[in-house]
Order: structure tokens, then C-alpha cells, then sequence
């Protein structure tokens, strides 16, 4: 990266050039790191939340456009409170004292340079715990490289395999491209999902596939790559909490619910492909309660 990463952005495929310091880019954010909601958090796949949850912080601003957003007050809304590299590592450090698996970080890409230099003050600081980078598999290779022995899992959403998909629901029409980069880069970094003895992920990769209305997105042919690029002895979770919020009305073919039939389809191409390791959630009518209780100014002021 150059020395100034922000003064003329590229950290992600918008490759935006925005100067940060002085405007938001495309992410909706500028140069400060911006956060929203810290804590302990039980909801992940269990060998990230475990017994004792997964320490995560939200970041605020996106660098995609979905419609349907569950996070849309912080991703699009940019619902926040600036904050410092030596706040968020006191932050890391204070959730490790919580006795958290892992420090679990959301939507973090935009902020990849500060966040690197975060991680490095709470190393010092005695962070030993593993960092997760929660990502929407929109990242760039360099970046990712930038990444490489200061993550140790990655847990991305591969969202969209249909080019028009991408750009009628995220606005962004290079997704599956870009996502495809990214995941042989992240598997190359850490490879396939490795768990400790009581079941805990220390490293390696765990791929999130969304299941849409209608399957618009493509899941199957999501997993029929990833079987032949990867391998199917990646870890998969294949989710089915999908409910329209946000601006989904906006498209009527996704302001509904994921039918049982189009999700059992989904289910049958896994089970065809041979993955053996992962999760399938069940069909279960989710709610905008399930999702986290953003404010606008944060949860919380950071530590002193």
C-alpha cells in the first residue's frame, strides 16, 4: 500500500481516488475509523461464538449497496462515533478481558489500513486472541495481501455468481469477479477451517452464502465453484435468515421471504457437491429483531 492509503483511496475494487481526509468516499465514510457496537456475540456459526462469544466490533460505512441490508442504519447511514486506532485497540483488548474467542471485526475493509495499525497497538498491549476479518468478499488482492499474517480467519459472504444480480441488488456489477479474486487469495493466506479441541476456529476459512428470494444470486453455482476451486473440504454456512428490509421493496422478485422448496434446491446441490463441514440453518421466518440494536452516535463511548 502507499504510505497514505486514504489520500487517494483504493482500498476496494470502487477504487474511488476519493482523498479521505478532507470527503467520504464511495463507503459513505473518511479517514477516522468509525465505529457502532461493540460486545460479546453469541449469533455467529459456533466455532466462531463458542461458549464465551465472539468479541465484535461493527464498523460504520460500506462499500456496497444492498438493497436489502440488515445493518443498513451503520452500512449505509454510516450510524457511528469516530474513533482512534489506540480506542479500538484498547477496545480489542478490553473484549479479550471479557474472555471472547476471538475479535471478531465487521465490515471492516474500508478501514483495513487503520485497522492494521489497531491490531499491532493491541498485539503490544497483550492481545493474544485470533482476529476474524467479517467480510462482504468485496476486497481487492492487494489489500487482502496487506492482511496476510494479521488475520487469522476469514469469515466472507460470497454474495452473488449473476453479474446483473450484483448490480440490481449491491450496485455493483464486478462482485462476482472481484469475489472470486478474493476468496483464492484468503484461502491461499489461511487455508481450509482449523479448529482447536474443544471445536474453537483458530485459522483458516469459513464461507457465508445468503440464500435470496428465488435464489437470484446463485447460491449453486457459488458451491459449484467453490468445490473446484477450493475444494469441498472447505467449511460452509449456508444461511436462510433472509428478510426484506431496508429498501427491498424497491425489487418486488426480493420483498419476501426464502420459500422451504428454493432453499431445499440450494441444499441438494451442496449435498451433490460433497461438502461435509459447516452448517445449514434452518428455514425459520427471521425479524428485524434479530438484528443488533445500532445508535446512531455508537454504543458506547470508546475506552480513554
Amino acid at each position: 500500500m502507499p504510505a497514505d492509503p486514504l489520500a487517494q483511496c483504493r482500498i476496494c475494487p470502487r477504487n474511488c481516488g476519493v482523498d479521505r481526509h478532507h470527503r467520504s468516499g464511495v463507503c459513505g465514510v473518511g479517514a477516522l475509523l468509525r465505529l457502532n457496537l461493540w460486545h460479546p456475540h453469541f449469533g455467529e456459526e459456533p466455532p466462531i461464538s463458542g461458549i464465551r462469544g465472539s468479541g465484535t466490533i461493527f464498523f460504520s460505512g460500506c462499500n456496497l449497496r444492498c438493497l436489502y441490508c440488515q445493518n443498513w442504519k451503520i452500512s449505509q447511514l454510516a450510524w457511528g462515533r469516530d474513533s482512534t486506532e489506540e480506542q479500538l485497540a484498547d477496545i480489542m483488548v478490553a473484549l479479550q478481558g471479557q474472555g471472547v474467542h476471538n475479535i471478531n471485526l465487521v465490515t471492516p475493509t474500508h478501514f483495513t489500513p487503520r485497522i492494521i495499525e489497531a491490531i499491532a497497538i493491541a498485539r503490544a498491549a497483550g492481545l493474544v486472541l485470533p482476529i476474524v476479518w467479517n467480510t462482504s468478499g468485496y476486497e481487492t488482492v492487494t489489500t487482502l495481501r496487506s492482511l496476510e499474517g494479521v488475520v487469522d480467519i476469514y469469515l466472507a459472504d460470497f454474495r452473488y455468481w449473476d453479474v446483473e444480480a450484483a448490480r440490481r441488488y449491491s450496485g455493483a456489477a464486478d462482485y462476482p469477479a472481484r469475489a472470486r479474486e478474493a476468496f483464492g487469495e484468503m484461502y491461499r493466506q489461511v487455508g481450509h477451517l482449523h479448529l482447536d479441541d474443544e471445536g474453537i476456529a483458530r485459522r483458516g476459512l469459513l464461507t457465508r452464502l445468503l440464500v435470496l428470494p428465488g435464489n437470484v444470486n446463485r447460491v449453486d453455482l457459488i458451491l459449484r465453484w467453490l468445490a473446484t476451486a477450493i475444494g469441498p473440504e472447505t467449511w460452509l454456512s449456508l444461511m436462510s435468515q433472509y428478510y426484506p428490509v431496508y429498501r427491498a421493496a424497491d425489487c418486488p422478485e426480493i420483498n419476501r421471504y426464502v420459500g422451504q422448496e428454493e432453499f431445499n434446491a440450494v441444499v441438494a446441490v451442496l449435498d451433490e457437491l460433497g461438502f461435509e463441514y459447516g452448517f445449514v440453518q434452518e428455514l425459520a421466518e427471521s425479524t428485524p429483531e434479530w438484528t443488533p440494536d445500532f445508535q446512531a452516535d455508537g454504543a458506547g463511548q470508546p475506552p480513554e
